[in-house]
């Protein structure tokens, strides 16, 4: 019961890497309030788990999503002790192919939702000294082509997530950052749209897999929340399989 007596919001929560990580904070003790527009997904996976899931379906791009967010987790679990802004849509194409639409998709639901989120959440973790974990992602520390748009956003949350963690550290809050490499239906559909370059990735992961998203990922996050990483802040955690090493 790592995450005994927590709340936790999880954005993109209802299935994925987000419906993993729900599921190991409920085993684990937690109470989470699932952000998604996935209203089916969402609904089910709040009847599977029962009253300790809450399901608020929105887009995660609305700062007012953000405050419903937070304000369920207070008047339904009595606060908020974690943050994970794991939601994010994005296009894959070659650069000069983006479109406007693509970039303001992306840099929307990834850099702006965690902004929302970490800015509504901000006064509840305070009184908590909770923890925030955003993710990252390879594909910006790694450079991967048709990923501009998605990298280009994720390197800014990390860079978001450093800054904030010193400006934050006063309040006991901490803020880390997740690069994960798991097999999702997102890099399922990646794999058979660029096979050759699917393959190549895979043939640089050390460890020879793609993470799975309920054994591999969802752990590594809970410990972030949990009072085990006490002592840890402005880190990003490589849950890659040993595919990129951090200097």
């Amino acid at each position: 019961m790592q995450l005994d007596k927590k709340s936790v919001i999880v954005t993109g929560g209802a299935s994925g890497i987000g419906g993993a990580i729900t599921r190991t904070f409920v085993e684990r003790g937690a109470s989470v309030v699932v952000v998604d527009l996935a209203r089916e997904a969402g609904e089910a996976l709040a009847a599977e788990l029962g009253d300790t899931v809450v399901f608020l379906q929105g887009d995660v791009s609305d700062p007012a999503v953000a405050e419903r967010a937070v304000g369920a987790a207070v008047d339904r679990f009595g606060g908020l002790h974690g943050l994970v802004n794991n939601a994010h849509a994005s296009r894959q194409a070659p650069f000069l192919e983006l479109t406007e639409q693509m970039w303001d998709l992306s840099f929307s639901t990834g850099l702006r939702a965690t902004i929302n989120f970490m800015r509504a959440a901000y006064p509840e973790l305070k009184k908590t000294t909770g923890s925030v974990v955003n993710f990252g992602s390879g594909a910006g520390l790694d450079g991967q082509p048709t990923q501009a748009a998605y990298a280009a956003a994720k390197e800014a949350i990390r860079g978001l997530s450093r800054v904030v963690s010193n400006e934050w550290a006063p309040d006991g809050i901490r803020v880390n950052v997740v690069c994960p490499m798991a097999m999702t239906e997102g890099v399922q559909a990646w794999s058979q749209a660029f096979p050759e370059l699917y393959q190549s990735t895979l043939a640089k992961i050390p460890l020879g897999r793609f993470g799975d998203p309920g054994t591999d990922v969802a752990p590594a996050v809970a410990f972030l929340v949990s009072d085990d990483s006490n002592y840890i802040t402005g880190q990003t955690l490589m849950v890659d399989g040993g595919t990129i090493k951090l200097h």
